[in-house]
């Protein structure tokens, strides 16, 4: 019996849970780096860092080419920096939402629409 697509995607975006993931999986939207390009971006422990790489590989986001003792990452699939620019245009969306809604409420609480606890 083999894995409901919805289990794999759940899974998948596990593997995308986490910031560090994002932010490599954001430089190499833009290029391969070597890992010690990405260490001041990603701003974590390199240990740290390594193992956030090895789940990308598990997962095969990410793939490796070595040169000399310089190990480069790069992006399986152009796809997946697309899903983190949709991602982007999607967070976009719901914080133009949540400003919106944020100053209907500013406006209305300046318009007597607030209320003490006690009601005076």
């Amino acid at each position: 019996m083999s894995t409901p697509l919805y289990q794999l995607k759940a899974e998948f975006f596990k593997t995308l849970g986490h910031p560090a993931r994002i932010r490599v999986l954001e430089l190499l939207s833009e290029r391969e780096h070597a890992v010690a390009e990405m260490l001041p971006e990603v701003g974590i422990e390199p240990a740290h860092l390594s193992q956030q790489l090895a789940v990308l590989r598990r997962a095969n986001l990410v793939v490796t080419r070595k040169e000399g003792s310089t190990v480069y990452y790069s992006l399986t699939s152009p796809h997946v920096a697309e899903l983190l620019r949709i991602a982007r245009t999607i967070l976009s969306g719901v914080l133009a939402g949540q400003a919106e809604l944020l100053a209907d409420l500013k406006a209305a609480q300046g318009e007597g629409g607030h209320k003490s606890p006690r009601g005076t």
